[in-house]
């Protein structure tokens, strides 16, 4: 075991230190800040732990956008990076199994007769979504039909949702609550169109690299720190856990 730490450290830390990472655009994911403008939640603990595992120390290296955290593989700024999965991503990314997943639905106005996901892919629909997002790269390899108005943040396409640019609304399940509580003639579909899987990304070919944050994600989900650090950071009921069993 301490001969696969110190490879699975070279191949992670080979600076000596953890290089994580971090997507700021994710309110459920980094939920606050520290006095010194340090990123806190869910995210900055994963990439936390893997650095303690390691006995290395963590520098968190902050995007505004995950697309923008995706990009930089090939720049040699950061060693693991806290992203969601997606196909297109895999493309340059290998990705760990998921520590928390994000159920993302869609928001309509009263006038929209779709009862259904399907529906939604309709001629004439609008469609507003955060650009680059997870689930915007999955409605681009899906959807064919509908229209899509990318914003270029979460809070940009709710804002062109509320302000009647767009028939529709994709974003995060919990950020859509938000939304039918301050407004209830909203509609929300039911049924996730899909759910954002958080993972953690490394640079592609390192499968060695993966396995080992398989095995350490299935035990911080086992031992209750996943779920621990959600009730911290105030998100618990938002993110789902996944099952050890299932990474």
């Amino acid at each position: 075991m301490a001969d696969e730490h110190r490879n699975i450290r070279q191949i992670l830390a080979p600076t000596g230190v953890l290089r994580a990472g971090i997507n700021l655009s994710n309110f459920l994911l980094v939920s606050s800040r520290a006095d010194d403008g340090t990123p806190c939640g869910i995210s900055p603990d994963m990439a936390a732990w893997v650095a303690e595992d390691l006995g290395v120390p963590c520098s968190l290296l902050t995007f505004e956008r995950p697309g923008k955290l995706a990009d930089a593989v090939t720049d040699d700024l950061w060693d693991i990076g806290n992203i969601a999965f997606e196909a297109e991503r895999a493309q340059l990314i290998d990705f760990s199994n998921a520590y928390v997943v994000i159920d993302a639905n869609f928001l309509l106005k009263p006038d929209i007769a779709a009862t259904t996901n399907a529906e939604i892919d309709s001629a004439g629909v609008t469609i507003a979504v955060s650009e680059r997002s997870a689930y915007d790269l999955w409605l681009s390899d899906n959807f064919t039909k509908a229209k899509i108005i990318r914003a270029p943040s979460i809070a940009a396409a709710h804002e062109m949702f509320s302000n009647g640019d767009v028939d529709v609304l994709a974003s995060l399940k919990p950020k859509l609550l938000e939304e039918l509580a301050a407004k209830p003639s909203y509609r929300m579909i039911d049924q996730p169109f899909t759910a954002v899987k958080q993972s953690i990304g490394v640079k592609k070919g390192q499968a060695q690299a993966v396995a080992y944050l398989n095995r350490l994600i299935a035990r911080k989900i086992s031992d209750g720190s996943i779920a621990r650090s959600l009730e911290i950071h105030g998100v618990t009921g938002n993110l789902t856990v996944p099952s050890s069993d299932d990474v």
